[in-house]
């Protein structure tokens, strides 16, 4: 009973916080919500211009413009009746950071790779052969 109990103790307090915690690279894993950014990159549009671009529920694109907006990634607005969603990409900078780090990496392998193979073209050149 004592486990059931700390189990139950852990996920009530500790889950939620996982569920909270959503980043900018969940919100650009999905096509749907890439598709969505692209457009609001151009324009603030409302829930319904948006969802008249995808064969899915209203409720279905509310969702997605949900996690994007609790990625930091979209503000919605209220004007009157209607919600509209501004782009906030400031987050995005996250994803070029950590791709930085990727790039400089395989940059090096690249500039290895070319100097090895400059060299095995003029061996070539001068009939060495490498051993």
């Amino acid at each position: 009973m004592r486990k059931y109990l700390l189990a139950h103790i852990f996920a009530s307090k500790y889950l939620h916080i996982m569920e909270a915690r959503r980043d900018v690279f969940q919100a650009i894993a999905d096509p749907t919500r890439r598709q969505i950014m692209g457009m609001i990159a151009h324009e603030n549009l409302n829930l319904n211009a948006i969802a008249e671009n995808f064969d899915m529920t209203r409720q279905a694109i509310s969702l997605h413009i949900k996690i994007l907006a609790e990625c930091g990634l979209v503000v919605i607005k209220q004007q009157g009746r209607e919600r509209f969603c501004e782009a906030k990409f400031d987050q995005l900078n996250e994803v070029s950071e950590w791709i930085e780090q990727y790039r400089k990496y395989w940059d090096k392998k690249l500039d290895s790779l070319e100097l090895y193979l400059e060299k095995l073209q003029k061996e070539r050149k001068h009939g060495k052969k490498k051993k």
